[in-house]
Order: structure tokens, then sequence, then C-alpha cells
């Protein structure tokens, strides 16, 4: 792991054994829109799902379509309760004979329980393979050429979104969607530090997870378990646009999915929030957002960005005025209505 770099401070809490920061979290901030920065998350846990019907399976699972995924593509999926509620996230990549599923820390193991306890008598097999695998994520207008510093890859690595390439070593890259060019990079985790000192030398600066989730609040990309909670809908956090497909067959928590799109009435959504920048802590995960004294959301992920000072991901209901003067706790809070 990327915690024996110098500098390294560990992160705490779901991204324990990873690094917070390298010294200069704001500066890490920067790397990302100026050259390349390389961010460990090899807290990430990791299935291989393999067999002749695991494409068709996992396609009645999800959100996504996924019976015609090409080998070397990627998506992105969500597993929902009966009633809708996001449950999973995950990240996906075929390489032709296994489909990869990277997903939040913490969460591999339930996952692999879910889908396990749904294969029947079908062709499919699932591991949880986090122990062996990490996921490191490259991002800047640099990552061509940090991409190149890994090696030779075993196949051309197309310009799309979710193309996948392999890696000679094993493994693959991802191209990722996005704002700015980034790719995800699942290799062994024996080879995690090599490659880590390898981008470094090539001129990639080590971004840990504070930085990275500043640029990621920024950006308003949603994360499972912090802009979201136990009732959580595809439709109120951008999770519709990424990882799900509207005209695909039946999955469990269709229904919400398809009233709600329908109707066009989302009870919450997500929003940028601008906070009072003289309060000396950010409001925790869970925090609530009040208007004239009545709550009307709460605070996802908190963050301090190099440009835009405390800024805010939060899940506020749908009627809530984006002129709306917001309290959270003592701290003043603004939506970003752009």
């Amino acid at each position: 792991m990327t915690l024996q770099l110098s500098g390294a401070v560990g992160a705490e809490g779901v991204d324990q054994g990873v690094a917070a920061h390298y010294g200069n979290p704001y500066g890490e901030q920067r790397a990302p829109t100026e050259s390349v920065g390389f961010v460990d998350r090899s807290n990430r846990g990791v299935l291989r799902v393999w067999g002749a019907d695991r494409l068709s399976w996992l396609h009645s699972l999800t959100t996504q379509q996924l019976t015609d995924l090409p080998a070397w593509r990627g998506t992105q999926a969500l597993v929902l309760s009966p009633h809708g509620h996001i449950e999973h996230h995950l990240v996906v990549a075929d390489d032709g004979e296994s489909t990869w599923l990277d997903v939040e820390p913490a969460t591999a193991a339930a996952l692999a329980g879910y889908l396990d306890s749904m294969r029947f008598m079908l062709r499919v097999e699932v591991a949880d393979v986090s122990a062996d695998w990490a996921v490191l994520s490259l991002v800047g207008p640099a990552v061509d050429e940090a991409i190149g510093a890994l090696g030779p890859l075993g196949a051309d690595l197309g310009g799309q979104p979710y193309d996948v390439a392999p890696l000679t070593a094993g493994g693959f890259v991802r191209r990722m969607p996005g704002p700015d060019p980034a790719a995800d990079v699942l290799l062994r985790r024996a080879d995690l530090m090599p490659v880590a000192q390898r981008l470094r030398a090539a001129g990639g600066r080590a971004v840990g997870v504070l930085a990275a989730e500043a640029l990621r609040v920024a950006a308003r990309r949603p994360r499972l378990g912090w802009e979201t909670d136990h009732r959580t809908i595809v439709q109120e956090g951008g999770w519709l646009e990424t990882a799900v497909h509207l005209d695909k067959g039946c999955y469990r928590g269709q229904e919400t999915v398809a009233r709600v799109h329908n109707l066009g009435r989302p009870p919450r959504r997500m929003v940028l929030l601008h906070l009072d920048g003289a309060a000396e802590t950010l409001p925790p995960h869970g925090a609530v957002i009040s208007l004239d004294e009545r709550p009307v959301g709460f605070i996802g992920t908190a963050a301090r960005h190099f440009e835009l000072g405390p800024i805010a991901l939060a899940i506020i209901r749908r009627n809530t005025p984006d002129g709306a003067a917001l309290r959270i706790d003592e701290v003043d809070a603004s939506i970003d209505a752009a």
C-alpha cells in the first residue's frame, strides 16, 4: 500500500488503510488539474465473477444493460432493494472470461453474499478477491503518459470512457468518465508499491483521499454511503445518468425507478453547498441541514477545496429553493445552482 511512500499520513474511518494525504492536501488537489495524480484506493473491495452465464445473470440483478457487454469494456451499475433503494454501487470491467466488480470499502462481503445466494442453477461463480487485488486511480491531463509508465499493455487502450486494456503483468486499465481525463488500474496488491514508485518517478504525484474527496465533491459525484442513506433512490443523486439503463428488462427495484422517472418528482435531490468559511471545522457526515429551523436534508461529504473553499454535497428536499439560507448547526450554507 502507498502508506509506505514518504510523507504518507493514514486516513481514518471507512478509508482507513490508505493515505489521507502526503503532507500537502491542497497541493495534491492541484496535481490532477496540472499533470497527473495517482490515488491509492486499495481499500475498495474487488469481486471476480466468472462462468458462461455471468453477464446475463448480472444483467438480471442490476440496473445496467450487461447481456451484450463486450470483452474489454466497463460500465457502472447498482443493486437495489425491492423498494428501489440503493444497496450497492458497482464499477464493472469484463475481460472476456471474468467480470470484475470494484465496490466501496467494507461492502464486498455483503455483495458477494447476496450474489452467491442468487446463483441457483446458473453457470456462474463469485469470489471476493479483495485480499489479492487493488485499485489505483489516475486523474489529470497527463493520464496517458502515466498509463505508459505502467509498462506495456496487452492490447491498445481506446480513448472512450469505460474502454479497458489488459496489463501484461495481470489486471487492467479502465478509462473513466468525468470532466478531467481519468483511469482506474486494477492490479495485484504485490504490485501496488512498485507501480506507485514508478508513477512517482515518471512525474506523477501521490494524492491522498482528502484531496480526491474534495475534487469529487466539487465535481458533484455521489459516493455510496455518503450521499446515500437507507431510502436513497437513483434519481436523488446523479446515479440515473451513470449507472442505470432505462430500457432494459425487469430487475429488483425497477418499478420505483420507472415510476419516479415517469413522474419526474423524486422526493429529494443532491446539491453542492458553499459553506461559511469562518467555521473552524467541517460539518460531519449526516449533519442536519435546516431552513427556518426546519430540517430539510443532511450533509453527505464536506471538504475544503483549493479554489472553492469549504464545500459539501448534500441531500435535501426537492422543493427547497436554490436561494434558501441554509444552516448546519451554526454554519451558514448556500446552494450552488450552477
